[in-house]
């Protein structure tokens, strides 16, 4: 019998790390401790092997969002518990956001795409759609297809109330607003350079 070290293991099952630790914490297959590190024995892993074919482990990333930079926890709980209740699988990870769903730099999606990408996330879950993003879901959709994922989402119904709304709006146009001017200081920078060009040559 072998001891092996969690990506071994892994490896051998054809699972993702994350999977393996997984079905260690809750039991699944048995685990070693040698220090601080899991081992699992190379007979369990085969046992597990055997059960496991056809199997597909349904790796939940739920995400929460809220559109304020602050307050608003209850909203952030009230989806998470939702979330929770409903999960037919493995929770990975709850990944959190306050910031506009019109917004694409925000550190808990990318977070979570990024979990997709390795394997670590199969499915993704919200409460309603529009807290993943306002627009463009649907490319969303086929982003997380590529890596071989879904998304699960609780409610048809859209989430946001008028107030989101307004603060939807509010972002978009500050965004176009900080493009708008950063062109027009472009352009004066450019007119400014040339008229210094044109005195420089007319001065000589």
């Amino acid at each position: 019998m072998e001891l092996l070290r969690l990506a071994k293991a892994a490896q051998r099952l054809g699972v993702h790390p994350v999977t393996l630790r997984l079905w260690a914490d809750s039991g699944k297959i048995p685990v070693t401790w040698v220090g601080r590190e899991r081992r699992f024995s190379s007979v369990d892993v085969e046992a597990m092997k055997v059960s496991s074919v056809g199997v597909r482990v349904r790796l939940e990333g739920l995400y929460v969002r809220v559109s304020g930079s602050s307050g608003q926890e209850s909203s952030l709980e009230a989806q998470e518990r939702e979330l929770r209740a409903t999960s037919a699988g493995e929770i990975v990870k709850v990944f959190r956001d306050r910031s506009s769903g019109l917004r694409e730099d925000r550190p808990g999606l990318d977070a979570l795409l990024r979990a997709v990408a390795d394997g670590s996330v199969t499915v993704v879950r919200v409460t309603h759609e529009d807290r993943l993003a306002r627009f463009g879901v649907g490319w969303l959709k086929q982003l997380l297809a590529v890596h071989g994922a879904t998304l699960d989402v609780l409610h048809s119904t859209k989430c946001g109330g008028r107030e989101e709304l307004v603060e939807d709006f509010v972002s978009l146009v500050t965004t176009f607003a900080g493009r708008l001017y950063g062109m027009r200081s472009a352009e004066n920078r450019r007119r400014l350079l040339a008229e210094s060009g044109q005195c420089q040559a007319g001065g000589r």
